[in-house]
């Protein structure tokens, strides 16, 4: 049985849509999709397909980085695929790991798919750094507690008057 893994990385901006398309037009009877991040391993989505692998079956992906951007990941899939007498595809690359060449070309590519992730996350902490440097504080901006404690004090204030309280709460 053919099986299809889709991913991308964020659910907001991103779709499974094309990918799933191309997986059932390549054959798979199943696909499985998931928005999660190719470097992390928890991902249920994955681990149900692997669970549901059987000998003969193949996992297909659209692109290799869909199914993990780091290599040791890759190899540990790739192994768990063997054990359960699987095989892999990768559409875009060409990549069939029922021979020994297909299985050293999808290590390199995996190689180089860690790498890029490597270098996105370098480039990512030189942003932030630049920006530290020139006064600029990344992420959310902070509340401002001080309004946000007059109001607390305003409410408790209503609050007694509407319980006929003549004191100010503390």
């Amino acid at each position: 049985m053919l099986l299809g893994y889709a991913r991308v990385s964020k659910s907001e901006t991103q779709e499974t849509t094309s990918q799933i398309r191309v997986l059932k037009a390549a054959g798979c009877k199943k696909v499985f999709e998931e928005a999660a991040s190719g470097g992390r391993w928890d991902r249920p989505e994955l681990h149900r397909l692997l669970e549901q692998l059987r000998a003969g079956d193949t996992l297909i992906v659209w692109k290799l980085d869909r199914l993990s951007r780091s290599l040791k990941d890759l190899l540990t899939i790739l192994e768990r695929i063997d054990t359960a007498g699987g095989k892999f595809r990768s559409l875009t690359q060409a990549i069939d790991t029922s021979g020994p060449a297909g299985r050293m070309m999808m290590q390199m590519l995996g190689s180089f798919a860690e790498f890029e992730r490597e270098m996105i996350r370098e480039r990512t902490r030189a942003g932030l750094c630049e920006a530290r440097t020139k006064g600029h504080v990344p992420g959310r901006k902070p509340k401002n507690h001080a309004r946000a404690k007059e109001r607390n004090r305003r409410s408790r204030l209503i609050r007694a008057q509407d319980l006929g309280s003549d004191r100010t709460p503390v």
